[in-house]
């Protein structure tokens, strides 16, 4: 296309889940309905955490951290979203919408490297029990951390701007209910060899990576479990992991769902599908899944709702058979 035919973008307009105006209200109610139990759940892994003494560990440490990004990966999301349910003329100014994308990026990068780094502390935990608070550190807890985020806003700093680097046509309606890299590259009318190019290259990277360390650290562990000789100490050992596995499971097999595809069979509707899960219903099951069945959280969570402006300062004392 000639440059004379090209148009300067101010703004985009997301199509949402679904386009159906008799759905937009229930849609609403549904989402919001997520978004709280979100906010909820994650917000009381993040004060739990914090104020429990008993929950002044590694591994509640990169909880706490995991509560923080599956907020904020909803919150980027969510109230746009719940907002176009709402009105007539679902639009996102050109910048709001690259400011969104970085957020998304932000966080969802972030959620796959902390899930990684939290299947080595499980690892240590297992594999080496006796060397654990030497091996995962608080140093090292809060350099691994660092890194997560550090790799995160790299990622975004370094995509987002490639996304937007192109040349947007007649079309701004994005066939999605938030602004993601491919959606947009769709609309663009100019070559998006080098921002593909970008966007596959931080996708696959971080993948590999952080599915390396998961796969290696779950083979390791699974090893370590079939050398303990009673059923006993092999159901305790698999107990640590078990939510952790649960949630790892879900997050990757979405994600692989979404890139694996055959280019043929590739739609932007299986991808919202896809996405909605990995962006709104994954960050609502985490707080549950890691909480289920965990005596050290159920039992924060009742000292915690018995006297909620003493919790600050909670002592190591618990009956561990609440159930």
């Amino acid at each position: 296309m000639a440059p004379g035919n090209l148009t300067h973008v101010t703004e985009f307009i997301l199509m949402g889940v679904s386009d159906r105006p008799d759905l937009q209200v229930p849609l609403f109610f549904v989402f919001l309905l997520i978004y709280m139990l979100t906010a909820a759940g994650n917000l009381g892994i993040i004060t739990l955490t914090t104020v429990d003494s008993r929950l002044q560990t590694p591994m509640y440490f990169f909880l706490r951290h995991l509560a923080v990004i599956n907020l904020g990966n909803s919150t980027v999301i969510a109230p746009k979203m719940l907002v176009n349910f709402l009105v007539s003329k679902k639009t996102t100014l050109y910048y709001e919408c690259a400011t969104q994308l970085g957020g998304f990026l932000v966080f969802i990068v972030a959620e796959i490297f902390m899930l990684a780094v939290m299947a080595y502390d499980r690892y240590v935990a297992i594999c080496n029990p006796l060397l654990y608070m030497v091996v995962v550190s608080w140093h090292m807890c809060f350099l691994l951390v660092s890194l997560t985020y550090f790799f995160s806003f790299f990622t975004a700093i370094v995509v987002t701007p490639c996304v937007f680097s192109v040349n947007y046509c007649s079309s701004n309606v994005i066939n999605h209910f938030y602004c993601d890299n491919v959606p947009l590259l769709a609309l663009s009318c100019s070559d998006t060899y080098l921002p593909e190019t970008v966007v596959f290259f931080f996708s696959g990277t971080n993948l590999f990576f952080s599915m390396t360390i998961v796969l290696i650290s779950y083979f390791n562990i699974i090893l370590a479990i079939l050398r303990i000789r009673s059923s006993e100490g092999r159901k305790k050992a698999f107990s640590t992991c078990a939510s952790h596995m649960m949630a790892v499971t879900v997050f990757y097999g979405t994600l692989l769902f979404m890139y694996l595809q055959p280019r043929t069979n590739h739609s932007l509707d299986t991808d919202k599908m896809a996405s909605v899960f990995y962006t709104l219903v994954i960050p609502m099951l985490n707080p549950v899944i890691y909480s289920f069945r965990n005596k050290d959280v159920k039992c924060a969570l009742k000292e915690f709702l018995k006297n909620p402006c003493q919790r600050f300062n909670l002592t190591r004392i618990c009956n561990y058979n609440f159930s």
